[in-house]
């Protein structure tokens, strides 16, 4: 079995990039890019189809996460049948997105960082209308989600390992 996760914040071109990159380098890195697929999207639809922000792909590149070949694209209601995980980088795109789904979904509908290991943050603060070093703190705290989600899939035996 496939587990599938989708990553949502406003725009998809800033948050759940990031979570969908690092994410997806985790999984690599543990040879399970097999049983997990991953992708992101946002709530509004200003940014469709173009790539991440260019200051969420500096960050990114960094700490050796590449984002370029990633596309925003906005959340369709279909999302809420094909993903087991659809995770809001915060309370106001949760709530959006719990709207969306109503009640008709069996996928698990929570805050990204729920997931968080070491972090008591429970959103994912939205860094495009701030500097630089606010992209580097939804670095930190999607890669201490990212770890703690990819415990937490592991755990349940959702997949064949």
């Amino acid at each position: 079995m496939t587990v599938k996760v989708l990553f949502v914040c406003l725009g998809n071109i800033c948050r759940s990039p990031t979570a969908h990159g690092v994410f997806q380098k985790l999984v690599a890195d543990a040879g399970l890019q097999e049983q997990i697929q991953i992708d992101s999207a946002g709530t509004g639809d200003w940014h469709i189809g173009r790539g991440p922000d260019e200051r969420t792909q500096r960050a990114a590149q960094s700490r050796g996460y590449d984002l370029s070949s990633l596309r925003a694209r906005q959340v369709t209601s279909a999302d809420f049948d094909d993903f087991d995980y659809v995770l809001a980088m915060d309370k106001s795109n949760l709530k959006d997105l719990r709207a969306m789904a109503g009640d008709k979904t069996n996928c698990h509908v929570s805050l990204f960082l729920d997931f968080a290991e070491s972090s008591w943050q429970r959103e994912v603060p939205d860094p495009y209308y701030g500097e630089q070093d606010g992209f580097e703190t939804v670095l930190e705290l999607v890669e201490d989600g990212a770890r703690g989600l990819l415990a937490t899939i592991r755990a349940t035996g959702e997949f064949s390992q």
